[in-house]
This record gives structure tokens, sequence and C-alpha cells, in this order.
């Protein structure tokens, strides 16, 4: 990469986790897939549908621009690779990775991509000085790790769930995933996804927001999911999985919910996965259930694309986005795309922004302005400036790619790249659900 990618925060300071956070999206240098290794598996382009579902008609191997089916961009597995350390359940057979077919179908004269994977990466690992520095000054590090110190070195070349000494949750049967991943989440299981993707995207008539769970597929058939960790303070002020849930994740910067192993934000893996250097426009990394694509965080070499998204000013009692008492959350935004129409009170109020919030797993975060979804608003001033500038859903448009999401990262002084929100697409769709696509309602679970 021309700028080595770690991850920890910028200016607003979202706590003394800085150094923690370098090893989730990166400094992965060895960090991939079998499309860029010596595996044998490989990209491909869709192939024929056999017609079986219901009232799908044979499709054929053309797919439009940009569409869910172009060539190159899924990572298919076909010579039968297995996770060397991920089996099915109650086997001895492991479990295939990346994605295992990639049709075109018509359904209801609609043209969708079928995508079916188990939903496990074949990530390599490189592991630099960067990430063992990070994994040793992880607060709970003492009991984190079984001997107090993870079991890896500088130079050591990893694969998904191999054993570094975590002290990992029961689900992770010994040589199975145990070790791998911190104390908390569930080992990462065969989900035997199958999602259906609108080739020909249609632009949302109403709002829909985002919601729990998979809202899309990476390029190797693991799971998207958007900011949210499920998680708030009195029912009202939600938490973001990338910040909340810093020492959850592998050094992937992935983790499994019910089984599912999933990305919530920008991964090295990844992006090593598709090639993506930041020389030039992001590849592709995936689709979201809408049928629109997920580039990478660059627009052009050297450019990254930029969230619209700015955080709520709670210290300036005279602030148009603060409650009137410096560093309190007591009131909310009534309209987190519109802050000309004010804000109004809450009994729920929430920490202030010299508090702190402890997660399900222990730690404990300060509560600076950014650390929950409603510190945030959609300043419509920044996407009026266009260029890198993306929208209110985290995407635009260009004569090449027509609209297209972006992962955002923000570029620290010291080449850093870091998370910013909100981080993958959203929080609404910009495209049109069906009763086909991976989600096929819009949430009503989180905002107000």
């Amino acid at each position: 990469m021309k700028v080595k990618a770690l991850l920890n925060h910028d200016g607003y300071s979202l706590l003394s986790y800085a150094l923690t956070l370098t090893l989730l999206a990166g400094v992965l240098h060895g960090c991939g897939g079998g499309g860029n290794s010596s595996s044998e598996t490989e990209t491909s382009s869709d192939v024929s549908s056999s017609g079986s579902d219901g009232d799908s008609d044979s499709g054929d191997n053309s797919s439009d621009d940009g569409g869910s089916g172009d060539a190159g961009v899924w990572i298919i597995n076909t010579t039968d690779e297995r996770a060397p350390y991920i089996y099915e359940n109650n086997s001895n057979e492991q479990v295939q990775v990346n994605v295992q077919s990639v049709e075109s179908v018509t359904v209801s004269g609609r043209d969708y991509t079928r995508v079916t994977a188990t939903g496990i990466p074949d990530y390599e690992i490189l592991i630099t000085d960067n990430i063992l520095n990070a994994l040793l000054s992880r607060p709970k590090v003492s009991t984190d790790f079984l001997s107090g110190s993870p079991t890896v070195q500088p130079g050591d070349i990893i694969s998904f769930g191999q054993d570094i000494g975590y002290r990992s949750n029961s689900s992770c049967g010994a040589e199975a995933g145990y070790g791998f991943w911190p104390p908390g989440p569930v080992c990462p299981e065969n989900v035997s996804h199958e999602g259906y993707i609108p080739k020909t995207p249609e632009v949302a008539t109403e709002d829909c927001e985002t919601g729990l769970g998979v809202q899309g597929y990476w390029v190797n058939g693991t799971s998207i999911y958007q900011w949210s960790d499920g998680q708030s303070v009195n029912n009202t002020w939600h938490t973001l999985a990338p910040f909340a849930e810093v020492y959850d994740v592998d050094v992937c910067g992935g983790h499994a919910a019910n089984g599912d192993y999933h990305h919530h934000f920008y991964s090295n893996c990844l992006a090593d996965l598709v090639g993506d250097v930041g020389d030039s426009h992001s590849p592709i990394y995936g689709y979201t259930a809408d049928g629109y694509a997920i580039h990478g965080p660059w627009e052009d070499d050297d450019q990254l694309a930029l969230s619209s998204w700015a955080v709520r000013n709670y210290n300036d009692p005279n602030s148009k986005t603060g409650c009137g008492d410096a560093g309190e959350r007591s009131c909310l935004l009534v309209d987190e795309y519109n802050i000309n129409q004010g804000t109004q009170t809450t009994n729920n109020t929430g920490p202030t922004t010299s508090g702190s919030y402890t997660s399900l797993s222990g730690n404990e975060f300060d509560t600076t302005s950014g650390f929950f979804y409603e510190d945030y608003y959609w300043d419509s001033e920044l996407t009026a400036l266009g260029g890198a500038y993306l929208d209110q859903y985290n995407g635009h448009s260009d004569s090449e790619r027509g609209y297209h999401y972006h992962l955002t990262v923000t570029l620290s002084d010291d080449a850093q790249l870091i998370p910013a929100f909100p981080f993958t697409f959203g929080p609404r769709f910009y495209g049109k659900l069906d009763d086909q696509t991976i989600v096929n309602r819009c949430s009503t679970t989180f905002g107000r």
C-alpha cells in the first residue's frame, strides 16, 4: 500500500485503545485469500443457472456494467478447498471456503445474481511488529491470552482460525478455531449463505433503514454487517461496532455472531484479497442487498472517498447540535438528516463526553463525541461539494461505475487509516429491496 493501513482513532479521540485498533484494518501485508495466494481458489464471473428455483428462467452469462455478476469479482472455490481450522458441526470434515457458486437467475421477471457460500474466508496473515504490539497492548492482555501473551512472533504467517493463544469462547473446539478469537465471540460456522442480489438495482422510493445481521456479501462470501453491535445505553444511545467491539475481533477485523463471520468496516484482509493498493479508484469489495456495489476507501490515487457524516458538538453550549450544557447527552436531533429541525430533550440521557461505557466483553471505553450513533448527523453541505464527498447513504455516482457505495476511513497525520462513520454503507439503503433480496424489508430496530 502507498500508506500503511493502521487503525486507531483521530482528533476527537475515541479513547486510549489506539494501538489495539491498528490490528483491525491492517498492517496485514500478508493477509489475503486463496484468490491471491498459492491456493487454487479463483475468481469467476456468473455461470448459467439451471432454472430450478421456482419460476426462475435459465440465465445467461452476461451482466450489466457494475452489476453483481461482473467477471472477476467473486472469489469462487472451484477445487473444493477447505478451511484448515474450521470444521462442519459434529464432523471431522473441514468447511469449504469462499464462494461455492454464482448463478444468474430470473425470478418474477427480475434478474438476480444468486450467490451461495459457507461464509468462511481463507485469509492468511503475516504477523508484524505492529500487530504483535497491538495484541500485547490489550487492556486485559493477562487474561485474554491463556499464557498471558500471544504465542506468535513477527514474521509468522497464520491461517484463518489458527491458534495464536487467545482464551476463546468454548464454542471453538481445540484445534478448530480455539485461540484465534478473543474471549467472547463464538466460533464461525458454515452458515450456508444463499442470497439473491439484483443485477439491475433500482433506487428506493422510501426511506429504508439498515438493520442487524447480514446486509450483503463481501466478494469472498462472508457477511457485510453495518454500524451497529446491537447494544445501547438506556435504549437510546446506540453503540458503534467498530469502536465498542474493537477488542472482540480477530486480526482481520472480523468475528462471528450466531456462527456468522462478518466485517463491520474496512479490513486489509479484504483489501489484499481484491488487490486494492490505493493508487486508483478502489475495486469492488462486495454487494449490499439492494444490488449496489461497495467499493474500497479510495476514490482515486491517494484520494480517499469522504464521508459527509459529521460529529455533534456537545461541548459548546451554543452549538446547534449540542444540548445546551457542555458535555451533556440530554437531547437528540429531531432528524439526523436535517439539523435545521433542531433538537429535542430526552429523559433517557446518555453518558457525558467525559463518561465511560463498559462493553459486553467487559472492556471500558471513553464516551467522547462520536462513540454513539446518535452523535452523528449528515452534513448536506459536504455532499454538495461533490468530488470525493459521498451522500447520506455513503455512496455516489460516476460515469464509469454508476451509483456505488464506499467503505469510509480517514487518514491520520502519521498515514494511518481510521474507520469513519458510517463505515460500510447506509445508515439507509440507497436501493430498493424486494421479497428475494438478502434483506427483504426495511429495519425498524434503529433510529428513533
